[in-house]
């Protein structure tokens, strides 16, 4: 089973350090989330050779054009697809819910209680482009959850605070906005900046923006921005994530979520 950052789990660690400086007359280092450092990977030779060394809008456009040559799947094809992204690494008959984080049976998908749906993280409405084979049917941003919570999440922007979801493994809600649990509030913000580059106008679809508000409805925007921004270095990619970006590139969509490879892309652009 992958280890899971929790806010408590760092309290811990800051409690446990604190006390071996008592004992010790060290100073205790800081735990404050410092933003993502520069990644390389093999791949930015190939892949991602003409994004490397750019940033700004020059890093975004050349990110577009590099994610935009992608597999299409239709929507029907997104269950099967979940069951192998999202597949739980401790029992292999299991996908890992997004948002509650419960670890439920691949054949429990469909639309009653107790079910599974697919989540799209980048609300469709925000952009209107519901399940067509496109932003809506985009594997780097759909997510196997839990139908209760997903209904509760619905199509609200993300933003801190709130009042608890049920069963929602830790996440809040408010009236106009939704805060994942801690462990994967940063791969909501990959996943919102991915489609942000990803859809830019192009291929007869909205051109997808983060921005600073909730309550943006049906335009093609969705926020926080500095909430995803801190979420993106409070929550570095982990294990479970970046082997998912790896088999939406190898086995469905043949392109990557660049943020999963290089988080430190977003302070770069945003």
């Amino acid at each position: 089973m992958l280890a899971i950052r929790t806010s408590a789990g760092r309290r811990r660690k800051a409690g446990a350090l604190a006390a071996a400086a008592v004992l010790t007359g060290l100073a205790v280092p800081s735990l404050t989330a410092a933003p993502a450092a520069a990644t390389t990977h093999d791949y930015d030779t190939t892949y991602y050779k003409n994004a490397v060394g750019k940033t700004g809008t020059a890093l975004k456009s050349s990110l577009h054009t590099i994610v935009s040559d992608q597999t299409k799947i239709s929507y029907s094809a997104v269950w099967d697809a979940l069951k192998v992204t999202d597949q739980d690494p401790a029992n292999s008959g299991n996908v890992i819910l997004l948002y509650s984080g419960v670890s439920r049976s691949k054949s429990l998908n469909g639309g009653d209680t107790g079910d599974w749906n697919r989540e799209h993280v980048w609300a469709k409405s925000h952009g209107d482009f519901g399940t067509s084979t496109g932003p809506g049917t985009d594997l780097h941003h759909l997510r196997p959850e839990d139908v209760q919570v997903n209904a509760v999440r619905g199509n609200k922007d993300f933003d801190d605070g709130g009042s608890a979801v049920s069963n929602g493994g830790g996440s809040l809600t408010d009236s106009d906005s939704f805060e994942p649990r801690d462990a994967v509030k940063g791969d909501v913000a990959r996943m919102i900046f991915y489609m942000a580059v990803r859809y830019e106008g192009g291929d007869g679809w909205a051109d997808l923006e983060v921005n600073g508000s909730v309550n943006n409805g049906s335009n093609p925007y969705i926020g926080k921005l500095a909430v995803l921004k801190q979420w993106n270095d409070e929550d570095p990619p982990d294990a479970f994530e970046e082997h998912r970006n790896q088999v939406v590139y190898d086995t469905y969509q043949h392109n990557r979520n660049p943020f999963v490879d290089h988080p430190e892309w977003v302070e770069a652009i945003w």
